[in-house]
């Protein structure tokens, strides 16, 4: 009598002990999430019918995945997605694997268009409120902004312009954008940061490179099959970022904000880097989940900047 098919949950343990023994730092949830996508079902399935048989074919599948992933190749890229914000985000090596940390961003994003519009609403025939999404990769801020708008039925007033320096990683933006149903609300512009002579926006995001470049050699061995140019921020981790706050006078509206993700160790280093290029603007740091400083909230005061610090706020809010 032949052999029993294995099932699911066994090919997973097997899986969860071969992806151990590589390093991976979520083995049990790699297994899972690939397993999954083997099956083509989501990973509530593979854990709730766990003694059900994989079928020879799925097998054969989630065998390959495992392999893969073994050589150390983000989840994300072998299942062509991640969820970010509700949303299964398309993800291929273009542009960085969006993380779960980047959802602050959006949602500090969110409650600043939805503040503005509700504050001062569109008059009909007023030009849209523009967002600007600098360093876009594949979208997922772009379009988990304009996603959560829809459902609020607000928008039709917004213009996102999604902007990358890669053509490659805009392409892959436009096909989230398109995917997501948000593509008539956007434009996309290839440029280093900002498009020159762009009107200014109301509001900005950007998730630019923050890693110290001493710091990405250590970094997980998935984050080797991503783009570097997204990842390495120069000797301190801020020398792109520090190159969009020069420009902010020029591209941020007078009571305008701009929202940029940081990293864990750059609470105190962003605030001197906006008293000294941007003196009376404010700086506010905050959290994320973990209690950990990841966004800094730079806002644009609507009387004139004068040449004294900026408000601050110290620590992390």
């Amino acid at each position: 009598m032949p052999d029993a098919a294995p099932t699911v949950a066994e090919l997973v343990t097997r899986a969860t002990e071969r992806l151990s023994s590589t390093g991976s730092t979520s083995p049990r949830l790699d297994a899972e999430l690939l397993m999954a996508a083997a099956l083509g079902v989501d990973r509530t399935a593979v854990i709730a019918h766990g003694a059900a048989p994989a079928g020879t074919g799925a097998t054969g599948t989630f065998a390959d995945y495992v392999e893969v992933r073994a050589r150390g190749e983000p989840v994300a890229y072998i299942r062509g997605f991640r969820e970010f914000h509700g949303l299964a985000i398309a993800t291929d090596s273009r542009a960085l694997v969006p993380r779960p940390e980047t959802e602050l961003l959006v949602d500090e994003a969110i409650a600043a268009v939805v503040a503005r519009l509700t504050n001062a609403p569109r008059a009909p025939g007023a030009p849209n409120l523009r967002v600007a999404d600098i360093g876009t990769g594949t979208g997922a801020i772009a379009v988990a902004l304009l996603a959560a708008l829809r459902k609020r039925h607000m928008d039709e007033h917004v213009t996102v312009v999604a902007v990358d320096l890669w053509p490659d990683a805009l392409d892959l933006a436009r096909e989230n954008a398109a995917g997501h149903g948000v593509a008539d609300r956007m434009l996309f512009r290839e440029a280093d940061l900002v498009p020159v002579g762009d009107a200014p926006y109301e509001v900005i995001c950007a998730n630019l490179p923050y890693v110290a470049t001493a710091a990405v050699a250590g970094l997980a061995p998935d984050l080797a099959f991503e783009p570097r140019s997204a990842l390495d921020g120069g000797p301190d981790g801020l020398d792109v970022i520090r190159r969009l706050l020069e420009r902010l006078p020029a591209v941020l509206e007078r009571g305008g904000v701009a929202l940029f993700e940081i990293g864990a160790d750059q609470g105190s280093s962003i605030g001197d880097a906006v008293a000294e290029l941007l003196p009376g603007w404010r700086c506010e740091v905050r959290a994320d989940l973990a209690g950990l400083p990841r966004l800094a909230r730079i806002e644009r005061a609507e009387r004139s900047e004068r040449a004294d610090r900026p408000e601050r706020t110290g620590g992390v809010a």
